[in-house]
């Protein structure tokens, strides 16, 4: 992916998070990327990007975080979509939907 396509993607890491995991269920960093790669093989999570994400949406209280077990039997810290969260999803969906609406109607005037 190049530095463009990145660019646009850290405007929607938050919507994608919080998505995942209200679709998934609670998951590790790991499992969070994960599954999003396997959604989409264009969109690469890069771990520098996600984990300081994971840890302002915990403070925000849009996603609670507590430890446990990875599949592979190591500790890990698992998110988990609050009830806050459910609400700042809703909000990031509609955004999504005005915005890309709102480029889509431009491309076509242009």
């Amino acid at each position: 992916m190049s530095r463009r396509q990145n660019d646009v993607l850290s405007g929607t890491l938050n919507l994608l998070v919080l998505k995942t995991l209200k679709s998934r269920g609670s998951l590790h960093g790991y499992g969070i990327a994960t599954q999003l790669l396997a959604a989409s093989p264009e969109l690469r999570i890069e771990e520098g990007s996600l984990y300081p994400a994971l840890h302002r949406m915990e403070q925000d209280g849009w996603i609670s975080a507590s430890w446990g077990t990875s599949d592979l039997g190591r500790r890990a810290r698992i998110y988990a979509i609050t009830p806050l969260g459910q609400k700042q999803l809703a909000a990031e969906e509609r955004r999504w939907s005005e915005l890309t609406a709102a480029v889509g109607r431009a491309l076509r005037f242009v």
